[in-house]
Formats: C-alpha cells, structure tokens, sequence
C-alpha cells in the first residue's frame, strides 16, 4: 500500500530542528514523573519566562496552552456570553464558528476583499461592523487560513482604535513563513490592553505533535489569565522542545526561505494557464482557484499519484484548492504532476 503525500493538513513537513530531537533523546525520569516546581519562582514555566523576555512584556502576561486552538477556545468561553456577538473572517477556519456556538454567542461575519492576486482586510468595513453590532469579541487571523492574507501592522493599529471595550484576538499561527519579527508584540499589549494575540509551536517550529501553543495578552484580559492557569503546570517534554526549537533560528529561516521561493513556483505555474489564479500567500500554503469542471479531474489525479491537498466544500472556496507546502522535493514533484495535468487539459480539455 502506498504511502499518501499529505499536503492538506498545513503541517511543516520538514520537521523539527535537531535540537528538539537532542531534548527527546536525553529526557529523564524527572520530566516525565515530576510536576514543574518553576512556580516555586514565581512564573508559570521557563518557556512562558523566555518568551517574556523575548518580547519585553511581563511574564504573567504570557499564557501557555496546548496548540492556539486551546487559548483561542479559553478566550471565547471565558469573554463571549450567550447571545453577544463575535466578529470572524468569512473566509476562514470554520472553528471560529464552531467554538462561538459552544457557547451560544453569535458569529457575525465580515468579507474578506480580493484585488486579482491576492485577499486583503476592509478595514473601513470591520470598523463599520463593529459601530453596528457592538461586538464582544473581534477575530482577526494573520496570516488567514485559507486565503494567506497577513493584516498590516499600520492599519491593524487603526482597527484597534476603534473596536471600544470589545476583546480583540489576533490569531497569528502562521507566524513565521513571511518574515520572523516579533516586534510588534510587546507595544501592542502594552498599548491594548483588551488584545490577545495567538501564536503556537505547531506550524513554523514543526511541533504539531506536541500541542504546545501561547498567548501574549493585554492587561485587561486579567480574568482569562486566571482561567487559563494551571496549578500543576503544563507538559515539560512540549516545553522543553519549545525552548530547542526557540533556540534553532537558523534551521527556521532556512526553511523559510525555501517556502517562499516554492510558493513562487507554484504561482509562476498556474499564472500559465488561463483560468487559474494562485493567491499570493504569507503561509506554509497557497490558495488556488480553479474552473469547476477541473475539480473533481484534479482530485482524481492526485488521489491515483498519492498525494492529498485540501478541497473545500464551503460556499466561498467551493472552485478552490489549498496547497500545503512540502519540502523542496516534495513540492517539485507535485509542481510536476499538475503541470503534466495542466498541459494535458490545456490541449485537449478535461482528461476523461
């Protein structure tokens, strides 16, 4: 049975860096028997102290969970109340929705724009948005899953000025496919103190596995530091692989370089063939739209070579694919086999 080529998930299939493997290879009795006594320091762990440092903000505002997707939940459940509204992309993860319902809060949805090569954030319209409904809770994700659009620091600044008391998260789990600043975080939180920005170890550091994800918050969320407290701490071997791979930039940046260069390739590929547009992208993946009657022949292609990339069934992306980024490898032999597809289809129209 063949092994199935995943790029569907936006998993970073290059793995780890080797420090993270030096940390498995050398764990002992004690990290896996004995809680974490870093209380005893007052700080909830060393990763959370790092990461302080890290961007110059106070120790307790830096929140540990496993994955962003836990703290995005935590955050929802602990601010959004039966009946208040929250404010999501329209095209992005449906878990956004999903996490809102479980608590019985109402998802008002605003649209993301598209100018030809790329989505982009209407700001003028979120702020109109949010004098209308008077929201509780305001998503922005940057980079968004699936369209790959970052929010500029600039006008994300504005939004923020104009949100009032409303909880804004900023979901950064993309972070570091673009570029690896962490400027912006700790002036954001100290001038914001309703902001809760996202991010996790899962997709630039390769530690899906792991489950381990933060939170840099402003001091008005106060109430979810508490809720998100944990008085026996949290995982030491996720934490302590966190730190390896803090301590790993250059194995980081490289496949950072390597991604954007690919997510060029696939753009330049699809730009020859009328009909397709490949968004331009911050992430480890590219969205692609395609004529409808290709989709289910593209599938079917993939499918029989053994490769999975993401088709969508929802209103917005039903003509659209998104392409997780492989390796270099694995991304020229998928960039070969669509390219074959496309020519084939390009002479003779939809293979049978």
């Amino acid at each position: 049975m063949n092994t199935i080529l995943h790029l569907d998930r936006n998993e970073n299939l290059y793995g780890p860096a080797p420090k993270c493997f030096d940390v498995l290879r050398n764990i002992t009795e004690e990290e896996l028997s004995v809680y974490s006594r870093d209380f005893a320091r007052g700080v909830k762990s060393k990763l959370s102290e790092r990461l302080a440092a890290d961007f110059g903000i106070p120790e307790n505002q830096i929140l540990l969970s496993e994955g962003s997707e836990d703290m995005l939940k935590q955050a929802v459940h602990c601010y959004l109340k039966p009946g208040e509204i929250i404010l999501v992309p329209e095209q992005s993860w449906w878990y956004y929705q999903k996490v809102a319902e479980e608590v019985s809060g109402v998802t008002v949805n605003y649209v993301l724009r598209e100018n030809g090569e790329a989505y982009f954030y209407d700001v003028d319209d979120i702020k109109a948005l949010c004098r209308k409904n008077q929201p509780r809770v305001v998503l922005i994700a940057s980079p968004n899953n699936p369209t790959g659009n970052s929010f500029p620091d600039q006008t994300f600044e504005m939004l923020l000025a104009s949100v009032g008391e409303a909880v804004v998260i900023l979901d950064e789990a993309y972070w570091g496919f673009n570029g690896q600043t962490n400027d912006h975080i700790g002036s954001l939180v100290e001038r914001h103190e309703n902001l809760l920005i996202l991010r996790t170890f899962s997709k630039y550091f390769a530690l899906a596995g792991t489950r381990i994800g933060f939170a840099a918050a402003g001091k008005g969320l106060s109430h979810l530091a508490r809720f998100a407290s944990r008085y026996l701490g949290f995982n030491r071997v996720s934490e302590a692989l966190a730190l390896a791979a803090l301590d790993s930039p250059s194995h980081y940046s490289q496949i950072s370089e390597n991604m954007k260069a690919d997510r060029e390739k696939y753009c330049e590929l699809f730009a020859r063939f009328e009909g397709l547009q490949c968004f331009k992208s911050d992430a480890n993946f590219v969205l692609v739209r395609i004529p409808p009657e290709l989709k289910s022949p593209i599938q079917q292609y993939l499918t029989h070579n053994d490769i999975a990339v993401k088709f969508f069934s929802e209103p917005e992306f039903t003509s659209h694919m998104r392409i997780t980024l492989g390796t270099v490898n694995q991304n020229r032999k998928l960039l070969k086999l669509l390219d074959e597809f496309l020519r084939v289809w390009k002479t003779h129209g939809v293979p049978a």
